[in-house]
């Protein structure tokens, strides 16, 4: 239990007694996300995304599963398998289309989750672990995500592998090496098809196991909050349930009905057409680029253009794409400031939505082709991703001048609504 006031779980009827004393899953569930585990009162839709997220690993998984059944991951039928599945299996289209898109939900509100946890500070202490193993899950879903991208064995798919993993060739002495024993060959062929199709379906249930860490984690010290003022008492929290079940439920539903719009009236909108082609070593298309969730880091691995100080540019934009993801481990570190919440930070405000502007510029330019003034632009844009995590982050943390924080979290909602303090009212009387 995070605080001493968390209710105690006292089953009633005699089945669920003798089950708590078996097997207290029960007891679990309540401490997890019933009345037994109590969280701030003041919690907004921001933090449904977290619930959200695991919702669509779970259609993951199942859609996955059942895709699993048809598909033949070789190279002279994947293609084949794959549109066999759209056409011959009852509700296959459905199957597929959910699946490819539910990845892309997937990844677009964990990128909303990860922004509110830049928001609202929930990197800093003492809510670290939970902020790395977040990382972690982060890094897991974007392996997953491109060995799925790989499966159809479109055109799209079989070149994207072609480019990503010839860029481990760029590591010096051993870079082919790797990249050999990475696709069991020279190019993507039978051999990574399986060994893709093999980890695609092992790594969601690695991430499950590592979420079940990410909320253990994040039950020691309690969810953040809007105003970043750690819990003072009884009065500053409610029970999960059912103040927040419903309103995650309604976050639910939004979510769905979002996914459903895509899924049944634009399937392909977020998808390469090139990909309804099979896989042709021998005809490269005229421009190759990854799903919309990569073309940041893809942008960033583009940027670098010529060498410098006798390391080539490809190793150059290797470093700095795996950097670029690697800086968020340190990110509890490099932001020194008291203050979680930008709400009372107004110049990291103000940078933070710069590297909004930022990251957005870098998905634009991923995916336009490489000509002067969008190299120009990636180049600006990985400059100042790096310059706001490392330079700027630290530097605010020092000299800017948050606004006062309310006393307590129970202060800021009586005042949000045009209450008054427990204290002013105290005085009052």
């Amino acid at each position: 239990m995070s605080f001493p006031w968390a209710k105690h779980y006292e089953p009633k009827q005699p089945l669920m007694r003798w089950l708590d004393e078996k097997l207290p899953l029960p007891r679990l569930v309540y401490n997890a996300i019933g009345a037994g585990y109590p969280v701030p009162r003041n919690l907004n839709y921001w933090w449904n995304f977290g619930v959200l997220a695991g919702v669509a690993l779970v259609c993951q998984i199942v859609t996955g599963i059942v895709l699993a059944m048809h598909y033949a991951p070789n190279a002279l039928v994947a293609f084949g398998s794959t549109e066999h599945i759209m056409r011959d299996v009852n509700g296959g289209w459905f199957l597929r289309y959910a699946h490819a898109n539910g990845a892309s939900m997937f990844l677009a509100v964990v990128y909303v989750h990860i922004g509110r946890g830049l928001y609202y500070g929930s990197y800093k202490a003492p809510r670290e672990m939970v902020w790395l193993l977040g990382v972690v899950i982060f890094l897991l879903m974007m392996a997953t995500a491109f060995m799925g991208y790989v499966l159809p064995w479109g055109q799209m798919s079989f070149w994207g592998a072609q480019v990503i993993t010839g860029f481990f060739s760029a590591i010096p002495g051993v870079g082919e090496t790797v990249r050999i024993w990475l696709l069991g060959g020279f190019a993507p062929d039978n051999a990574a098809l399986n060994r893709f199709f093999s980890l695609h379906y092992l790594l969601p249930f690695v991430i499950a196991a590592v979420i079940i860490l990410h909320i253990w984690a994040l039950h020691i010290p309690g969810s953040n909050n809007p105003t970043g003022v750690d819990v003072k008492g009884e009065q500053d929290t409610v029970p999960f349930h059912p103040y927040y079940t419903a309103k995650d439920g309604v976050g639910v539903g939004a979510f769905f009905l979002v996914f459903a719009l895509l899924v049944f009236f634009s399937p392909n909108l977020l998808g390469h057409p090139d990909n309804y082609i099979e896989a042709n070593p021998l005809s490269t298309p005229a421009h190759i680029v990854p799903e919309w969730y990569f073309l940041p880091f893809y942008a960033i691995l583009k940027s670098f253009t010529f060498n410098f100080l006798w390391i080539p540019a490809k190793l150059w934009g290797v470093l700095a794409m795996f950097g670029s993801i690697l800086l968020l481990f340190f990110l509890p570190w490099l932001d020194s400031s008291p203050v979680r919440s930008a709400n009372y930070r107004p110049t990291y405000r103000w940078f933070l939505l710069v590297l909004l502007i930022d990251v957005l510029v870098l998905g634009y330019v991923g995916g336009a082709e490489p000509i002067a003034r969008n190299v120009i632009m990636g180049q600006i844009a990985s400059i100042y991703y790096f310059a706001h995590f490392l330079i700027i982050l630290p530097w605010v943390a020092r000299s800017e001048r948050p606004r006062p924080l309310p006393n307590s979290i129970t202060e800021a909602v009586l005042a949000k609504h045009g209450g008054t303090s427990p204290a002013e009212t105290a005085l009052a009387h």
